[in-house]
């Protein structure tokens, strides 16, 4: 009863870490703007700053997720969720570029690390229980990444400044940083790990593939969330504070459907979500592509994409261990792949944005998309399946 109520607890305070982490992670585009003016630097050259945060997740996230499978976890955790609230406290009163892109370094660093905590340890609790635990989990990212533009929005209109909203999720993160380090860290040999699964020349084929495919699809999240709010205001579609609740309605709609897809993976297969999401998903880019100067449209784009694209990431990490073990280096490799996306598709969004103009922004979401969807087919026929219910 006691281990139940510990991994109960766990549970609660992995959420709670994972909210924090959505609000960190969902702060850069709805700053944007104001960064930019803080910094005395143009749209284009603050957008490095994907780039730069992005790196840092990669980072974390390789090492950071290796050193799970070594090292006591909750301590770990503890540490990360104090760095970042440190670099949130200081870069409102950043105003120097190379400076923002330093800490944004280090702000990345610490998030992958967290990232790969989580996504490690709540298996290792679960085992092959995890399914709906794991996309709970998720469901908490989006939570804060669904709060955090109307915080920044609310912190512009108070104050007109970033100070409050920033300063207020620096105190947040510091909740679970406490409370894990009063509950024991979980290992790999916790959980109801499948014990036939091991590690091979397919296995590493199809980690591949998953980590491509993960790369593409928050290329396309971060490409949409990054440069959402600076597209809506630039073309004239929305104004600034329109667009921040914009980013914000894509956060809520992005958590609603990772919420639904958590009695969803009890009734479809992963093969089946992803097939259907990825459908919706194509469906939602293409129309901000094809009427990029209508409002409606633009809305309507930002609850499909958001909707079908919730549930994507989990249900491919339940897709891939259907197939293979978990670790904390195949978790971590799953995230490099998403860092090595969220950093290049922004970063060169923001390079031809002053080159090409507004319109690039839903043609990079577009690319990203397609590659998404042919790599899910090389997937399906490469990897049909091989336990059952898969």
């Amino acid at each position: 009863m006691n281990n139940k109520n510990n991994g109960t607890l766990k549970t609660i305070l992995y959420y709670i870490a994972f909210i924090g982490l959505g609000l960190g992670v969902g702060i850069l585009g709805p700053s944007l703007l104001r960064l930019a003016e803080n910094t005395g630097t143009t749209i284009g050259q603050v957008s490095a700053m994907f780039f730069f945060h992005a790196l840092g997740y990669m980072i974390g996230a390789f090492f950071g997720g290796r050193s799970f499978d070594r090292i006591a976890g909750h301590p770990i955790m503890s540490v990360m969720l104090v760095v970042i609230a440190i670099c949130l406290a200081i870069i409102p009163g950043i105003n120097a570029l190379w400076a923002l892109v330093a800490l944004l370094l280090f702000l990345g660093i610490s998030q992958g690390t967290l990232d790969a905590g989580g996504n490690t340890l709540i298996v290792w609790v679960y085992g092959s229980k995890v399914g709906p635990f794991m996309n709970g989990l998720h469901f908490f990212f989006g939570i804060g990444a669904f709060l955090s533009p109307i915080l920044i929005a609310q912190s512009i209109r108070v104050q007109d400044s970033l100070n409050l909203a920033y300063w207020g999720m620096a105190a947040f993160m510091l909740i679970p940083a406490v409370g894990l380090l009063f509950l024991r860290s979980p290992s790999q040999t916790d959980g109801e790990n499948d014990p036939v699964k091991n590690t091979g020349i397919n296995d590493r084929l199809l980690l591949g593939m998953c980590v491509v495919f993960i790369m593409f699809y928050l290329g396309m999240q971060g490409g949409f969330t990054g440069w959402l709010a600076t597209y809506a205001t630039t073309t004239n579609l929305l104004t600034e504070a329109s667009a921040a609740y914009a980013n914000s309605l894509f956060w809520g709609v992005f958590t609603l459907g990772r919420l639904l897809s958590i009695p969803i993976a009890f009734k479809l297969r992963p093969r089946q979500v992803l097939t259907i999401d990825l459908a919706g998903c194509m469906v939602s880019v293409l129309v901000l592509l094809l009427w990029q100067g209508s409002v409606a449209v633009l809305w309507i784009s930002i609850v499909g994409t958001a909707f079908f694209a919730a549930p994507l990431f989990p249900t491919m990490v339940a897709f891939a261990e259907n197939r293979m073990r978990l670790t904390g280096r195949t978790t971590s490799m799953f995230l490099v792949g998403g860092s090595v996306g969220s950093m290049f598709f922004p970063w060169l969004t923001g390079l031809l944005y002053e080159k090409v103009g507004p319109p690039i922004v839903p043609v990079m979401i577009a690319v990203s998309g397609t590659f998404l969807l042919l790599i899910f087919v090389a997937l399906v026929k490469k990897f049909p399946g091989k336990v059952q219910g898969d």
